[in-house]
């Protein structure tokens, strides 16, 4: 298989197969004298950090020089004993159990949905402030769903330091992706309506489908029968709907996620909000078009105004070059992009606008959101 892993997992390995997550650098090279590491920070563990988000964690927890006094490694048992290099010191992976969250501050959580409901209301009960980035508890009353551009005021009362353990959920990535470009306009004139067609990665997936997708391309362009084994079909050169389970109303889990997620988020249970969820061949960026449809009218050139001022945005709308968001653009970058933003002809007036936004599904859609998240814990 090739070796494209480590570069797209956004981690490295040394000789002996250990991880290393680099220290980030200066404008001019040289590391920088790390700031993070402190004796009156909190104490973190990250969950399920051999996975791809699990790295990102690490990687973003370096760019962002994250105040930690310590920092707990943990995966499976099968992963147990792995050696990760981090800002220069070793860790050893150390498998999941129920004394993880001993003098644990903040737990960051990326290891499926079954993992966390197991052991995510533990780590709370041992006063642990567990960021979980499944779809375990985002539904669940009374536990915040955050993206912190849009809703930071849900967590309102969750700090470090008060004794209390306590859930927060990190949304769905479409929906990250998504809201941080509606919203702003959803704040200025009101959002009654949202039509999002999605055409998601193959990082969204995992690292395994991220592998499969690069091995299937060789494989077709060399003329053989390419490896199926994530999604049961043909992925490279190809697209299709969303691998998740289709529900009796005929919409996937992906799309009602979207749904439902947008009026937690929103705190508007009348929002009308319907999605298609694609998976395309693209490795690690998701892009979206929506469609909205507002209560008060937004001419364009407003609209263009507001999303270039909002936080973590960046608008990239040129009509004269044809140059608008791709997935290529924003792989491992922060911010996430918006153009192609015009009037819908198919409204009355300044009522409807359509918009293309891409983001980085394991970036924004996921670690940097986590981050974030709990950033605002301390």
């Amino acid at each position: 298989m090739a070796a494209f892993t480590n570069q797209q997992l956004h981690y490295r390995s040394d000789l002996f197969g250990r991880l290393r997550i680099p220290g980030p650098k200066s404008r001019n090279g040289p590391t920088r004298v790390r700031m993070s590491l402190q004796e009156n920070a909190p104490s973190l563990a990250v969950v399920g950090v051999t996975g791809a988000v699990g790295q990102e964690f690490l990687s973003v927890l370096a760019d962002r020089d994250f105040p930690y006094r310590s920092i707990k490694m943990l995966a499976s048992k099968r992963s147990a004993g792995q050696r990760i290099s981090f800002e220069d010191r070793n860790y050893e992976v150390e498998e999941l159990t129920a004394d993880s969250f001993d003098g644990i501050d903040i737990a960051l959580f990326s290891a499926g949905g079954s993992i966390s409901k197991q052991f995510g209301p533990i780590a709370v009960d041992r006063g642990t402030i567990v960021v979980d980035n499944s779809s375990a508890f985002r539904m669940v009353d009374g536990v915040p769903l955050v993206i912190p551009e849009v809703n930071p005021e849900a967590m309102d009362g969750i700090k470090v330091g008060n004794g209390k353990g306590a859930l927060i959920a990190n949304p769905n990535c479409s929906t990250i992706i998504c809201l941080m470009a509606a919203t702003p306009l959803h704040r200025h004139s009101k959002v009654i309506r949202m039509v999002v067609s999605t055409y998601q990665a193959a990082s969204g997936a995992g690292a395994a489908a991220m592998r499969e997708l690069e091995l299937q391309t060789h494989e077709v362009l060399e003329g053989k029968q390419p490896t199926c084994d994530i999604f049961q079909r043909q992925y490279a050169f190809n697209l299709f709907s969303h691998n998740s389970s289709v529900l009796p109303n005929g919409y996937n889990e992906e799309e009602m996620k979207l749904v439902k997620e947008t009026r937690k988020i929103w705190n508007d249970s009348n929002v009308r909000v319907t999605a298609t969820c694609i998976r395309v061949p693209v490795m690690r960026a998701h892009a979206e078009s929506v469609n909205l449809q507002f209560e008060k009218p937004l001419d364009e050139d407003k609209a263009r105004d507001i999303l270039k001022n909002a936080p973590g945005l960046v608008v990239i709308d040129d009509r004269a070059s044809n140059n608008f968001p791709t997935p290529l653009e924003v792989s491992k970058k922060d911010d996430v992009a918006v153009g192609r933003i015009r009037r819908d002809v198919s409204q009355e007036g300044n009522h409807g606008l359509d918009i293309f936004v891409c983001g980085d599904q394991i970036r924004k859609g996921a670690a940097l959101n986590a981050i974030q998240i709990a950033e605002m814990l301390l």
